[in-house]
């Protein structure tokens, strides 16, 4: 008799329905929205994205025919909000959720969308990470610490990146998105190497690894210019290249290519109250020294990707998310929690909380020990 076939045992990997990207995408919207067969959307938004972009999406709604209803993001993706707004939107007869905004609101309207069984379009106004593309909904407590991770059952519908909206964000948050991706390369690979599992429960193919290759070699190429034409809001062909590196070579990267200790780590950095205020991204670009050395990758190449975090602006130390160290008890409770993320295995050999404390000792005095190498000014 034959063995029965599991998911498991199959190559997996899975897209958003359509990815449009380019200045001005937003005026795609109500033609996009359209085609899904909606005839209710709505808008999932906070307040600062509300102002930013005043009534550019209600009149690309309005254009295709379309109605709109606002649902006001409060500023944390917990299972509460996510209720709360799946509320609103039945109420509204929504059979279509739009996504506006940085991480946190599109897995809030991620999981109104999941509640409501409805279309899912996301229009990142920030691309400070790679939430945009997948099927994760990343859940928060009232006190910022990651808690979980739900599942869409598919992934978007429409991706849209409206690129001269993104240029007009905080250059904090297309640095962050570069932190963000930049550990992909590295993750995709342990986990490859590790027999592990990617975010489809199947293995990873090839292409997910191509795909996190190629968007760790687009940030090296092109961070830099990319970082220095937003910070003059200036929408250029690196700009382009980073952004497609960030959000979608980035998220489908991960979400098919699998993670590893680079984003398990986030277990335990969100426990710590003081570092509440660094980005997702930044931990991340931290997480990947901490995975190098956990790696016992060589002396010089450790120290060459420090430099390119630290060219590019992103943190190196403890100090630069937020606090200059950890005292042994809270550093203990950090790697403690790091072992309880689910991908905590797809590493070439088993961790152990005392391996991960002392790796983000050493993770963090390699950093500091570069920034004194750097000339003043």
């Amino acid at each position: 008799m034959d063995e029965p076939v599991t998911i498991g045992a199959m190559c997996v990997i899975g897209f958003p329905g359509r990815y449009v990207q380019g200045p001005g995408a937003l005026s795609l919207l109500g033609t996009l929205t359209a085609e899904l067969g909606a005839r209710r959307p709505v808008l999932v938004s906070d307040d600062v994205v509300e102002r930013q972009l005043g009534d550019r999406v209600p009149q690309a709604l309005a254009a295709a025919g379309l109605p709109h209803c606002r649902l006001r993001f409060g500023g944390e993706c917990t299972r509460a909000a996510v209720a709360d707004l799946a509320a609103q939107a039945r109420a509204a007869g929504a059979d279509a959720v739009i996504a506006l905004g940085g991480g946190k609101t599109i897995d809030t309207a991620k999981g109104v969308a999941r509640e409501l069984g409805a279309a899912l379009l996301v229009a990142p106004t920030v691309a400070s990470n790679d939430a945009p593309t997948s099927r994760l909904i990343v859940l928060y407590d009232e006190a910022h610490r990651l808690v979980g991770v739900d599942m869409l059952a598919r992934n978007p519908d429409v991706v849209l990146v409206d690129t001269a909206v993104i240029v007009r964000a905080p250059l904090r948050f297309f640095r962050a998105g570069i932190g963000d991706a930049i550990s992909k390369r590295f993750e995709a690979a342990q986990c490859a190497g590790s027999g592990g599992r990617n975010f489809f429960g199947g293995r990873p193919p090839d292409i997910a690894g191509v795909m996190a290759d190629r968007c760790h070699a687009v940030i090296v190429r092109h961070g830099a210019q990319a970082l220095a034409a937003v910070a003059a809001q200036q929408c250029d062909a690196a700009v382009e290249a980073v952004t497609e590196a960030t959000v979608l070579l980035s998220g489908l990267g991960f979400e098919s290519g699998g993670l590893s200790l680079s984003h398990a780590l986030l277990r335990g950095l969100t426990a710590v109250p003081s570092l509440a205020g660094a980005l997702h991204g930044e931990m991340v670009a931290f997480g990947t020294m901490v995975q190098l050395q956990l790696e016992q990758r060589p002396e010089a190449e450790q120290a060459a990707h420090a430099a390119l975090l630290l060219g590019l602006g992103l943190p190196v130390t403890l100090e630069g998310l937020g606090q200059a160290e950890l005292p042994a008890g809270l550093l203990d409770e950090v790697a403690r929690l790091t072992m309880q993320a689910p991908y905590i295995g797809h590493f070439e050999r088993p961790l152990t909380a005392p391996a991960i404390a002392q790796a983000v000792l050493a993770a963090d005095a390699r950093g500091r020990a570069l920034q004194a190498q750097r000339p003043a000014g």
